[in-house]
């Protein structure tokens, strides 16, 4: 969380540009709002949280939702999943005797049995308690040779970090080792001794969009201020962050300077330390590297200084060695091309091969391409069909590999490979729910330009009628929604006779970066239309009727539900809208909004900026219209949407006399949950409302 100082120092900050941009309103009447832990709008939450929780708790099915939902998530036997790295599977891990969590690690043969014997690293409430901080986990990444690692550490659940040191060897965090107080940070080990890094030295070394935009060397026993500087973005940037590709045990430095969210410059270190632009498009994508052959995924079509002419979305390959001693493109090998109704959604590089995650019509399987003899191979690799296959982790100093694979209706299952190319399942997750009478299909919606938008239908068989119906999307960023086994929908939804439906909407990556870029900025209401389309094929096909349809999506899915709300509230009888953006001609000014405006467009630009005053939810919403009753949930502690869009949205619907309930917890970050209590209440609270406004069980 920000110190008060900084809160209103940021807050100063935010009203002069406020008064200065044009390109923001200056008559919204909710802007007090935005003072995220000011007294006013702290005991507005207080207010809308006691009036949201007396309502919603007192119906007879939260507590046992949120019995069974924290029971699924302190379960014991739920899979371990974690990351391996030489000899070790490290995993972190929450119960209800560590709510705050447990950073350990087993060895990989320990891990493969059915009790592993797991070794403390370290223990999250311990530490919390002893340090008097509400620390929640932000991950680690350690030395190469698994001696010392950097520990982030958020308080609350925000983006900001402390960075600290551990020793593996004592146990401990290092009095006198690497330290980086609260802030944005990247950090990544060179070798034990050495870090390159980004933080907030002050003015000038933080972008627009809150990230670091210069990177230091920083050696063991130095002082932070004697680091030494090694590259500077522009403020305009996204970021600038340092760190390295890894073949093995050998580190390639680099440094990636993010212009925008959606474009990357990747440099190189030459001989006399300056560093030099790898020769490939901004759009394209550095995957990694395996066996001297880096590796990289385009986003545009391109055509290579070689000849080759190379489809968007396609993985291709180039000799290091060769580009390094001549700092021009080598000769590309294209190792795949997605057809246009399949993608690559992971690639994850081991010692002995690239796993690629391939989704077709977004159903998913995992290939491993392995190089010898100046060739690559393609071996699809034997796990289910029907679901979503991906890469879990894979051994940069082995041949290990594990995998996982899971359904709508198939719980989560973990595959191991030795390095033969043949998986083996060695965990599954048991049944939460009984599926036994559920169903799966695929049907298409046409949307309003005639585009085909695939959704899935999971129900009970042979259903008759319309039934309460949840509908959930995203639609942005390139992220995939495909198929998943969630306890949550599947007991308290699908098996209490509600039908659950996953829309794969345009923005997202189901059908690689064309199937994104397709609702990119001044087209981003084709993600509506999609979203819309599928609500009315719903309808159309009597799987449901607006009054038992439902909607319900997070952060920028929470902008996607909002939006079709004002937009098509005759199809809808209610809307769960999770850590949303919302006022949209606001958003580059708040959080970490500037970041985003290659998804969005820029709201100062005069075209953008008609764009999106025609759909953004905060300028659109009306006291004329009769809207579904809203249920929005947000967090205190995300720094990164922020509680903000959600509060003025709720805020200005009351006025206006429209059904609405809100819910902020104070911690969590962008996941609006930091524990397993925080979000069993979350879940619990938002399947209540859908039930009572969908009239689930009656």
């Amino acid at each position: 969380m920000r110190r008060f100082a900084a809160v209103l120092i940021g807050l100063i900050a935010a009203t002069a540009a406020f008064a200065a941009d044009k390109s923001k309103p200056m008559d919204d009447p909710y802007i007090w709002l935005e003072d995220i832990h000011g007294e006013k709008p702290l005991a507005w939450v207080n207010d809308q949280n006691a009036r949201s929780l007396a309502v919603l708790k007192a119906d007879p099915r939260y507590q046992s939702n949120y019995d069974f939902i924290l029971g699924v998530l302190d379960a014991q036997d739920r899979i371990p999943y974690g990351r391996v790295d030489r000899q070790y599977v490290f995993n972190f891990w929450q119960d209800a005797a560590h709510p705050k969590g447990i950073w350990r690690r087993t060895t990989i043969s320990s891990y493969a049995t059915a009790q592993p014997v797991w070794e403390t690293l370290i223990d999250l409430d311990k530490l919390a308690a002893a340090e008097k901080e509400n620390w929640v986990w932000k991950g680690a990444q350690c030395t190469t040779a698994l001696t010392r690692c950097l520990v982030d550490l958020s308080r609350g659940g925000g983006d900001a970090t402390v960075v600290r040191e551990f020793d593996l060897a004592s146990m401990s965090f290092m009095a006198d080792g690497f330290m980086l107080p609260e802030a944005k940070s990247s950090t990544a080990y060179l070798d034990d001794n050495t870090v390159v890094f980004g933080t907030d030295f002050g003015p000038g070394s933080m972008t627009t969009s809150g990230y670091p935009n210069v990177v230091k060397l920083w050696h063991r026993g130095e002082k932070i201020e004697a680091a030494k500087k090694i590259f500077e973005g522009k403020l305009a940037d996204v970021a600038s962050t340092g760190g390295y590709l890894r073949d093995g045990d050998f580190l390639l430095p680099i440094i990636n300077r993010s212009p925008t969210f959606f474009e990357s410059e990747n440099y190189l270190e030459a001989a006399d330390g300056s560093w030099w632009m790898i020769p490939i498009p901004t759009s394209a994508v550095v995957q990694g590297l395996n066996k001297g052959q880096l590796l990289v995924t385009l986003r545009e079509d391109w055509k290579a200084p070689d000849g080759t002419k190379m489809k968007k979305g396609a993985l291709f390959s180039v000799p290091l060695k060769q580009l390094l001693d001549t700092r021009k493109l080598p000769p590309v090998t294209v190792l795949y091309t997605p057809g246009p109704r399949s993608s690559i959604d992971g690639v994850t590089t081991g010692r002995d091969a690239v796993y690629v995650s391939i989704f077709d019509n977004v159903v998913g399987s995992v290939h491993a391409f392995r190089f010898a003899e100046g060739k690559w191979t393609d071996t699809k690799l034997d796990l289910p069909p029907g679901g979503s296959a991906y890469t879990v982790s894979a051994n940069d100093s082995g041949s290990e590999a594990y995998f996982g694979f899971e359904s709508f209706l198939k719980p989560s299952t973990l595959y191991f490979d030795d390095g033969s190319g043949v998986p083996k399942e060695i965990k599954s997750l048991p049944p939460r729910f009984d599926a036994s009478g559920l169903e799966t299909l695929q049907y298409e919606a046409r949307s309003r330009d005639g585009t085909m938008i695939p959704y899935f239908v999971v129900r009970h068989k042979g259903i008759k009628g319309p039934k309460p119906t949840l509908l959930y999307g995203y639609g942005g960023f390139e992220i995939s929604e495909t198929p998943t086994y969630s306890a949550n929908f599947g007991k308290l939804w699908e098996t209490q006779g509600g039908v659950f439906v996953l829309a794969n909407i345009r923005g997202g990556g189901e059908f690689g970066p064309a199937w994104h870029e397709a609702a990119l900025k001044t087209n981003r209401q084709k993600a509506f239309d999609d979203f819309a389309a599928v609500a009315a094929d719903l309808i159309k096909k009597k799987i449901t009727t607006p009054s038992q349809l439902g909607i319900m999506g997070g952060s920028n899915g929470g902008l996607l539900v909002s939006t079709v709300m004002t937009q098509h509230p005759e199809l809808l009888g209610a809307v769960v809208c999770q850590v949303p953006l919302v006022d949209m001609i606001a958003y580059t000014h708040i959080g970490a909004g500037a970041s985003w405006i290659a998804e969005y467009g820029d709201p100062a630009d005069p075209k953008m900026r008609e764009a999106i005053l025609k759909y953004s939810p905060y300028q659109n919403v009306s006291a004329k219209k009769k809207y579904p009753p809203v249920f929005f949930v947000t967090a205190t502690s995300d720094d990164r949407v922020t509680p903000v869009h959600a509060r003025k949205m709720a805020a200005k619907m009351e006025s206006q006399g429209h059904s609405v309930m809100f819910y902020e917890n104070t911690d969590g970050g962008h996941a609006a949950a930091a524990n397993h209590k925080q979000s069993a209440e979350m879940w619990a609270l938002s399947f209540v409302y859908l039930a009572r406004e969908l009239g689930l069980g009656e």
